[in-house]
């Protein structure tokens, strides 16, 4: 799935601060998950950035290939 332009996620955070409105409101607003804007909303408050955070990648294989 494609990450969320840095546009939408910086309009989610500055709707949020500058107006009274819901976490659940705001999800409607902008056709996201809730799940979305409360992980935002934690990445702003932590980092103070909305960027997407890159790819962890997967487990680490135990067995070497030979």
């Amino acid at each position: 799935m494609k990450a969320y332009s840095i546009d939408l996620r910086q309009k989610i955070i500055d709707t949020y601060y500058n107006q009274p409105i819901s976490q659940r409101q705001l999800a409607t607003r902008f056709c996201v998950a809730l799940s979305l804007v409360q992980k935002l909303l934690k990445q702003y408050r932590l980092t103070g950035n909305v960027a997407p955070q890159p790819h962890r990648g997967g487990v680490k294989l135990k067995l070497k290939e030979e």
